[in-house]
């Protein structure tokens, strides 16, 4: 159920936002862009299109078309394998039994647990499919946002964790931030193949039009910010994550409507992106679920009245 008492996107933005104002005050908040902007340059492991590894092939088989798949003979007829390889056989996939040396070679030494496939590009969703996706799953759809994630094992963990605790959709920007590489397809485990991903050119123009559909802005930030276990994340939300170094950009905080912060009680300053978006993501869902009464939790007088 949507938070009653909060504003309309009418109404004026919360009072987190005005120091940012008061600080940076004469700021440009979005650069003009160049008319002309430099083609997006891909780098050489996100053009590749090698994935290994079990839970990611078996994904993969069951929702996208392959081009070849490389397994070991051990596997060929297992179970798990057998029905779906020979449905993608019917489609045009070529089949190798490799030895796992020769696999080894193909993965250049990753970890590829017997199997191996080559599939197309990764292929990205306009923000405003991801949006009206969203919106058509869930009554209150929740989007991650990522501001400049370099490391594909956070990606991949980010967006591993999003699809399993049942956020509708990630957003990353085109620059100076790692795509879906195979190295990403690895550590998501299979969720790329039904965790919807946009890839934008300006993420601030991104956040902005995230408003006009109607969704509240959460960033986070290491300190300052609202706790997290004081803010009612219901409703459409979206959660911006940041970078591993330095966290949300300036220019992407002043795109949010509330900053929020985890509290720590350690020495260590701050938390692993992944594990940071893993503990926002939770805390929403656990607000939407302790509105929910399960049988197994429920009175029992009240579950026999029901029965």
């Amino acid at each position: 159920m949507a938070n009653s008492n909060r504003p309309s996107r009418a109404a004026s933005k919360p009072k987190l936002r005005k120091p940012l104002r008061q600080q940076n005050k004469g700021r440009k908040i979005f650069p003009y862009p160049n008319k002309n902007p430099e083609p997006l340059q891909s780098s050489t492991e996100e053009d590749s299109d090698l994935i290994y590894g079990r839970h990611t092939v078996i994904a993969a088989l069951r929702e996208r078309q392959l081009n070849r798949v490389w397994i070991i003979p051990q596997l060929r007829y297992d179970p798990r394998f057998h029905s779906l390889l020979l449905e993608a056989k019917s489609k045009g996939t070529v089949i190798d039994e490799v030895e796992p040396k020769r696999l080894s070679q193909i993965t250049e030494g990753a970890n590829h647990q017997g199997i191996a496939a080559q599939v197309a590009p990764y292929s990205y969703l306009d923000l405003g499919e991801l949006i009206d996706k969203a919106k058509s799953a869930a009554e209150q759809p929740v989007i991650v946002v990522c501001d400049s994630i370099t490391d594909p094992h956070n990606l991949g963990a980010i967006i591993r964790t999003a699809e399993a605790l049942g956020a509708q959709g990630l957003v990353i920007p085109q620059r100076r931030a790692v795509g879906v590489t195979s190295t990403v397809m690895k550590v998501a485990a299979g969720a790329l193949e039904t965790l919807s991903i946009a890839r934008v050119v300006n993420l601030g123009r991104a956040l902005e039009e995230l408003k006009t559909a109607g969704f509240w802005i959460y960033g986070t930030i290491s300190d300052s910010g609202k706790p997290l276990h004081k803010v009612e994340l219901t409703g459409a939300v979206v959660l911006v994550i940041g970078s591993e170094g330095s966290g949300l950009s300036l220019q992407t905080q002043k795109g949010c409507d509330v900053l929020i912060s985890i509290p720590l009680q350690g020495k260590i300053p701050s938390l692993n992106a992944s594990v940071a978006a893993a503990m926002v993501l939770y805390e929403t869902y656990r607000q939407r679920w302790s509105d929910r009464l399960y049988l197994d939790t429920a009175p029992k007088n009240m579950a026999k009245e029901e029965m």
